[in-house]
């Protein structure tokens, strides 16, 4: 994200989106992905927000926000990205499904509030 960032002329973006990204991503690994099948990472710059969408293999299942317990050592990825992106939402494809954060941007000069990647899963 932080060369993303810096190419884009916004090194702002990268300590802001890195925190959602990697939930997003940790989201896709611990529930959507199976043994050796990929995810992606796709970044998108507007003028107005910076969208990450993660796709990963699994669509049967939409994720969704719930209150942890507190002992709970799992579970407030969504919540975090929740808070932090000013939009997200989980859809279904065809096969597998596509969850989206979107961070409004400020404008250039401005410090903010708060690639297409593939990974793949070892069996």
């Amino acid at each position: 994200m932080a060369g993303l960032a810096v190419d884009w002329g916004r090194p702002a973006l990268a300590g802001d989106a890195a925190l959602p990204a990697s939930e997003l991503c940790t989201t896709a690994l611990l529930h959507g992905c199976l043994p050796d099948r990929l995810f992606r990472v796709e970044t998108t710059l507007t003028t107005t927000a910076l969208r990450i969408a993660v796709t990963d293999p699994r669509g049967e299942r939409l994720p969704g926000t719930r209150p942890p317990h507190p002992d709970d050592q799992f579970g407030r990825g969504l919540l975090i990205v929740r808070i932090l992106a000013g939009r997200w939402a989980a859809e279904r494809l065809t096969v597998g499904k596509t969850v989206w954060a979107e961070l409004d941007l400020p404008e250039k000069g401005e410090a903010m509030r708060s690639y297409t990647e593939e990974g793949r899963v070892a069996a």
